[in-house]
């Protein structure tokens, strides 16, 4: 059988995914649940395993446990475990550590810097820029997200504090993910045959 037969279709994960038998959840709260108080639960099981008031602290020095605890909702993981693809790679490579840096705080401010508006939730890709990735990875890809994780009012624009702390998680993500990306520009030739791969 050929490579291209074998290959499984990638799962389509989405905002509201959850496998709770493999410990993956979603922590999105359905109407029914702000209704009945029970936000902070999975929407699909009911467990509860997120501190959220210690989430919603947004310590920097305290990442590490926000990611762990971010890293319990199935979408988070994923984007926390799926290989990039070469566009984003290209992407990253051709700016280089610091500018990557510089385009997660641009991104940050133009993709959710202001209240939640008509499209949240649409503002933010899922491949193609590693800033995408990890924009999904942290909960920082739309208002609504930043509002459950975070804790950040998603009907007002962002505060300095508040935009430096999404910042932080992405650019810590980046950190993690790129570790040898090099700190300059790197040249890298378009991809022959796919325009929209470079």
């Amino acid at each position: 059988m050929a490579e291209a037969e074998q290959r499984l279709p990638p799962l389509k994960v989405t905002c509201t995914s959850s496998d709770c038998d493999s410990g993956l959840h979603c922590f999105k709260a359905t109407r029914k649940m702000v209704a009945e108080n029970q936000v902070g639960a999975c929407r699909s099981c009911g467990i509860e395993l997120v501190d959220w008031g210690r989430v919603h602290h947004r310590r920097i020095e305290d990442v590490d446990h926000t990611f762990i605890a971010l890293r319990q909702e199935l979408v988070r993981h994923h984007f926390w475990h799926l290989e990039f693809d070469q566009k984003a790679q290209n992407h990253a490579l051709r700016k280089g550590r610091p500018l990557l840096h510089q385009a997660a705080r641009r991104r940050i401010e133009s993709s959710v810097g202001k209240a939640a508006g008509a499209y949240d939730g649409r503002q933010t890709g899922w491949n193609g820029n590693t800033i995408f990735y990890a924009q999904h990875a942290v909960a920082a890809c739309c208002r609504t997200c930043i509002s459950y994780w975070h804790g950040i009012d998603k009907d007002h624009d962002l505060e300095a504090d508040e935009h430096d702390y999404l910042v932080a998680l992405v650019v810590r993500f980046l950190d993690e993910r790129l570790p040898d990306l090099p700190e300059e520009p790197t040249r890298v030739p378009p991809i022959r045959g796919n325009p929209r791969a470079n």
